[in-house]
């Protein structure tokens, strides 16, 4: 992707190109000024050493194709020129693609990757992608898949189509699919949890998510697909698994986690929502990993309108694990 050069020892100017297009004015600088405060970006602009087009400008302005920016001299940190080595040690990585054109990208995200760096992570698919693509203008994370699960990812390949994506997820569109794992009997063979989700964060730091009243609305679909107790499980110590499919209504952070978990059914190898002992006891049977899978995807294309039906399926070691379960014995 093209990045632009910002001098610290003298004035920069850029003109805006047409995939920049529509952003507001602090968001794009954030991007652009990587490792600045974005507290220091806001001072630089409501002193007017940002000037949009010659003009004053402020933080929520949008910016247009052809438009000309002028930058202060910004300097640069330690820590940004090493984040900046960094970026050049990002392994260059394509994953497997389930839909492609020139405005989406579609892939199928392996468990075990984080979707992009951070807390603790240097780098994850976007960064990778962007390595593997130098010449692509414009790549973009449209969501968000947790780094334990796998399947269907989208990435925008233009700006006008994460708005229209972005658009969509915040009327709860496209439809998601996902095959979890739980760990216990579910009583009905079809049922929705709508219960309300609240974000805080955990005793070391980490992003949890529970049923709370506080929270904002929830609604998630779920569908039996198959119940396992069999001798198997009993030599482990578990009595029951079931395999569901979930159908988002809503997209909250770990929604499927803490619904299936408030069923007292958490998905099999959840880390942070599953029951320790239950997941020990899997371990011994093969399953290494959370078993959650973003299996399908039902949206309208963010441009030309057309319905799409993608699917990822079941990555081989879910899948032999399901099988192992379906030969141990009778299903229930």
């Amino acid at each position: 992707m093209k990045t632009h050069a910002i001098s610290k020892d003298s004035v920069s100017l850029i003109t805006v190109a047409e995939h920049e297009a529509g952003q507001r004015l602090d968001n794009y600088l954030i991007k652009i000024l990587k490792g600045v405060p974005k507290s220091h970006i806001h001072r630089i602009i409501r002193a007017g050493e940002v000037r949009l087009n010659k003009k004053r400008c402020k933080p929520d302005s949008r910016i247009q194709t052809g438009d000309l920016l002028r930058i202060p001299p910004v300097r640069t940190a330690e820590k940004q020129r090493s984040s900046e080595n960094r970026a050049q040690a990002v392994p260059a990585r394509e994953f497997t693609i389930i839909y492609e054109d020139d405005a989406l990208l579609v892939i199928d995200k392996p468990a075990g990757t984080a979707v992009h760096g951070g807390s603790g992570v240097s780098f994850g698919v976007i960064e990778q992608i962007r390595r593997a693509r130098p010449e692509a203008r414009y790549l973009e994370l449209v969501h968000r898949l947790d780094k334990d699960t796998s399947g269907l990812l989208m990435i925008a390949k233009k700006r006008s189509a994460l708005v229209k994506l972005h658009e969509a997820i915040r009327n709860d569109h496209p439809k998601k699919i996902y095959l979890a794992l739980g760990v216990g009997k579910l009583p009905n063979d079809s049922f929705h949890v709508k219960l309300p989700l609240f974000k805080y964060t955990g005793a070391q730091g980490e992003k949890m998510v529970r049923v709370s009243e506080d929270g904002q609305s929830a609604h998630t679909i779920f569908r039996v697909l198959n119940r396992f107790s069999d001798d198997l499980l009993h030599q482990v110590g578990l009595s029951h698994l079931t395999l569901v499919q979930a159908t988002l209504k809503t997209g909250r952070t770990h929604q499927i986690r803490v619904h299936l978990q408030s069923q007292q059914c958490p998905i099999a190898g959840d880390e942070r929502y599953g029951d320790y002992q239950a997941n020990k006891r899997l371990q011994k049977l093969g399953l290494k990993r959370m078993f959650l899978h973003a299996a399908e995807l039902h949206l309208d294309h963010p441009l030309t309108g057309e319905k799409l039906i993608l699917k990822a399926p079941l990555p081989q070691d879910l899948a032999q694990f399901v099988l192992m379960l379906e030969n141990a014995g009778k299903v229930v």
